[in-house]
């Protein structure tokens, strides 16, 4: 019985309801703009620069491993990295994050 007056009670109102929806839609629009897009972007960043790694790019990995390709294989997905002399590593081409030789020098600068 309360809900038939709580009903009622809103169906007098009348166009009461849109502000609140309103309100959620530019909440919405707001987080997006903040939280979604700039994500979207660097993540559309990593992606181009993973499908244009070359022979000798110097790269950071996923675990934090420094390195430089040697080689890259489009058909396994798998890039291989040099971390020291001698020493190869097969790692999978979405684990190849950074070109370290920019961050080096802006961290001079």
């Amino acid at each position: 019985m309360n809900t038939s007056v709580f009903l009622a009670a809103q169906a007098a109102q009348g166009g009461g309801s849109f502000a609140p929806m309103l309100m959620l839609l530019a909440i919405f629009v707001i987080m997006w703009i903040f939280m979604f897009r700039p994500q979207q972007q660097r993540q559309k960043k990593i992606r181009e620069f993973q499908n244009s790694l070359t022979k000798g790019t110097k790269v950071v990995v996923g675990g934090g491993i420094y390195g430089t390709v040697r080689n890259i294989d489009v058909a396994k997905n798998v890039v291989e990295v040099e971390i020291a002399k001698d020493t190869v590593i097969s790692v999978d081409r979405g684990y190849v994050f950074a070109d370290t030789s920019d961050s080096a020098v802006t961290a001079q600068k």
